[in-house]
């Protein structure tokens, strides 16, 4: 099985954005509208769209619903999305505008018993749980929460674990520190996701550069890529990401 693409809209006051390592007062603004981009990157080839509110992710109450129905109306793409998603209610309004999955952040890290009902409600395969993560000193991976500007004192694999366990199907993981860095992914970090829970299937965020990175992706155990600043920046095209994502491993 190939690595999935999911090309990457993050979305500010209406605005495309990109954050560099989760900083709000980093941001670049790309002139594209959402709506194109997503049209665009639909006629390149992508069956998947990762499409995140970053207002609602530092402010709760998700305000994307009419861009999330109308890339469904007028581009047929299955998007995953999140930001500010705070209750129940939430998901299922998300749900309602056209999302395929619905990305639960925050709230993951803060009330996991919450979320874990979610996804026995909802089914695991409309939940996907974002925990992002940021080393510490001592070379932890320690989840900031509220748009990576909070410290919540949770561990990556302490919580993962206990998702795990709930029958997590899709984990979306962002490196903080290479998140719009063009640094390349942390393979070792996916890598090792992968062993110890090989059945969620990891999406790889933060840092990708070239293609490279997505065949390194795909061989430590990913079963899918979030591509942001490299596609906007045009450091490779999506159609040649999706041809490289399609290569099989070698034996």
């Amino acid at each position: 099985m190939g690595l999935i693409c999911y090309p990457a809209i993050d979305v500010r006051e209406g605005r495309v954005v990109r954050l560099r390592q989760g900083d709000y007062a980093a941001e670049t603004r790309y002139p594209e509208e959402p709506l194109a981009l997503a049209r665009r990157y639909a006629e390149a080839g992508a069956e998947w769209l990762h499409l995140v509110d970053l207002d609602a992710a530092r402010a709760g109450g998700y305000t994307l619903a009419p861009l999330l129905a109308a890339i469904g109306r007028e581009t047929g793409l299955k998007v995953q999305s999140g930001g500010g998603i705070r209750e129940e209610a939430d998901v299922e309004a998300v749900l309602a505008a056209g999302a395929a999955r619905v990305v639960v952040g925050t709230l993951a890290v803060r009330q996991p018993n919450r979320v874990i009902g979610w996804l026995q409600r909802f089914g695991p395969d409309r939940i996907a749980i974002a925990l992002d993560a940021r080393a510490d000193a001592e070379g932890v991976f320690r989840l900031p929460v509220q748009g990576w500007t909070e410290a919540s004192g949770f561990a990556l694999f302490d919580l993962l674990g206990r998702y795990a366990e709930a029958g997590l199907q899709h984990l979306l993981c962002t490196d903080i520190a290479r998140d719009g860095m063009l640094a390349g992914l942390n393979l070792e970090l996916y890598a090792a996701i992968a062993r110890r829970f090989p059945g969620v299937a990891v999406q790889a965020s933060g840092g990708v550069a070239g293609l490279a990175d997505l065949r390194g992706a795909h061989a430590a155990g990913a079963r899918g890529v979030v591509l942001g600043k490299a596609l906007l920046e045009g450091r490779f095209t999506l159609s040649a990401a999706l041809e490289a994502a399609a290569e099989p491993l070698p034996c």
